[in-house]
């Protein structure tokens, strides 16, 4: 098995092009082509769909890059380890949150400590953050979930709490608190099944026996924003997460207490990489 050929296939699938994959690592495009294509033959193995200028993964091409990304990372693990790296300059550095709003704040701080570091950001769930990091699709994850999982190690990063909002117009709208029970029969927008804004408030209409109306589901933060606009009913978000400007008020939940504290995670394996250690470190000094 050639380490060289590993290198140039996963450069590659992960640029999504053979040219942009030769530029980032400094090398010619037929050298990166070659190392692939004799990769490809050694093994009877087709990796990739050519498609114009770019590539597309074949099926066998994502399970070996699902294995080249594992390897490369215990790489890092072990150089990180190794040299006993303290401070961090330069990389890129992939962070999974179920919110914008709590990740930006580190990644600024981040920037003004190592101009040289580059960032990708993935939204999703407070479940499906979790996964990018077993998979290796994320260095570090911020989440509302806890989790007892060994494998990952867990830094408390903030408390915040459920909150209504609603356009000014809303018959509730002028009203600074509203009790749990005022919202039987209330229509509301929620957001997907497996988010913990949702979790929580759920879990505190089931205990109390509150009936709602209609449940208007929606994926993101940002489509619960556009739903409550258009008039489908009272959203529910973290207080940190409430839509800016005068178009909507929120409201406190009264009689119920629906604080939720953020997390920040990553692979207890990988706390010694540099750039990881350097974002654990921005938590705990309270830079958030």
């Amino acid at each position: 098995m050639s380490i060289s050929g590993l290198r140039a296939f996963h450069a590659v699938a992960r640029a999504g092009s053979f040219t942009r994959a030769a530029e980032a690592a400094g090398i010619s495009q037929p050298t990166l082509s070659s190392q692939v294509r004799l990769l490809e033959e050694r093994h009877d193995a087709a990796l990739f769909d050519r498609k114009g200028r770019g590539v597309a993964l074949t099926p066998l091409g994502q399970k070996l890059l699902d294995i080249t990304t594992r390897l490369f990372a215990a790489e890092d693990e072990a150089k990180a380890l190794l040299e006993g790296v303290r401070t961090v300059r330069q990389g890129h550095l992939r962070i999974a949150a179920d919110s914008a709003t709590h990740a930006m704040p580190l990644l600024a701080r981040m920037r003004e400590r190592a101009s040289g570091l580059t960032f990708s950001l993935r939204i999703g769930n407070s479940s499906t953050v979790l996964d990018d990091l077993l998979d290796y699709r994320a260095d570090i994850a911020i989440t509302a979930r806890p989790s007892s999982d060994p494998r990952f190690a867990i830094r408390l990063l903030r408390r915040d709490r459920v909150v209504l909002f609603a356009p000014t117009g809303h018959r509730l709208a002028h009203r600074r608190t509203v009790p749990l029970s005022e919202l039987a029969g209330e229509d509301l927008v929620i957001r997907e099944r497996g988010s913990v804004t949702r979790e929580v408030f759920e879990t505190a209409l089931a205990e109390r026996g509150i009936t709602p109306g209609m449940l208007i589901e929606v994926e993101g933060r940002e489509s619960v924003r556009e739903a409550v606009a258009a008039g489908f009913g009272l959203g529910i978000v973290f207080e940190s997460e409430m839509p800016q400007g005068d178009s909507f008020r929120a409201m406190a939940i009264a009689d119920v207490p629906l604080d939720v504290a953020e997390y920040v995670a990553c692979l207890a394996a990988r706390e010694r990489v540099a750039m990881v250690r350097s974002f654990l470190d921005l938590v705990s000094e309270g830079l958030a």
